[in-house]
């Protein structure tokens, strides 16, 4: 029943709204994992982040695709618990669980388990429009922890704008996304982190987009 919803929700409404009122253009969409595990990481301005990355793969994958989130934004509403767990099938990360003595990515560990598709943002909270945030080294442990799943980067631009953090209403700037080659866990956290924030770098690069104001 939650899948049948999901799908209906994608299909109906999320879909059109990405793909037609805003549009998408991907670049190098051959690079996106055909089947998990894998993990994708992208910068984060918009709630919207996570609509779009999900609508780079086919309906038939959305059982597979579990997006990363914080726990204590999600969960404060008995609706929006429900939406983000049934509907958006989301992995709440427990920003207090270490007062609980364990592991914050206990539930992204499972879901490498299962072979599912996790979709991560390394900055955290939503950034500035437009703006690469510093990442935090959650990643780096995962990478460590699971050095042959591969950790595809992916850079978007457009969404900071459409619907930047702070606001409620839609407006239709077009979404660019850039898909990097996978990340290769390099022995230390410190190369690791360098890796990733030289390739989104190079991904946010790749569009030539003259600074937001």
């Amino acid at each position: 029943m939650n899948h049948f919803l999901r799908m209906l929700f994608f299909a109906l409404i999320v879909r059109p709204i990405m793909l037609v009122i805003l549009g998408m253009n991907v670049r190098q969409r051959e690079k996106l994992p055909d089947s998990g595990p894998a993990i994708l990481v992208a910068n984060h301005n918009s709630h919207l982040d996570v609509l779009a990355l999900m609508c780079l793969f086919p309906l038939k994958r959305l059982r597979t695709l579990r997006p990363v989130a914080a726990q204590d934004y999600f969960f404060r509403n008995p609706f929006i618990k429900w939406f983000a767990l049934r509907i958006m099938g989301i992995l709440p990360l427990d920003r207090e669980v270490k007062k609980k003595r364990t592991s914050p990515l206990a539930g992204i560990y499972g879901a490498i388990e299962r072979n599912e598709i996790i979709i991560l943002f390394p900055e955290g909270s939503r950034g500035e429009p437009e703006e690469l945030g510093r990442f935090k080294t959650g990643i780096a442990h995962i990478a460590k922890k699971h050095p042959d799943v591969p950790i595809i980067p992916c850079f978007m631009h457009g969404l900071g704008k459409a619907l930047p953090k702070g606001e409620a209403l839609l407006v239709p700037f077009f979404l660019d996304v850039f898909v990097g080659d996978p990340l290769v866990w390099e022995g230390e956290k410190s190369k690791f982190m360098e890796s990733l924030s030289c390739q989104m770098t190079a991904l946010a690069a790749q569009g030539d987009f003259p600074p937001w104001e």
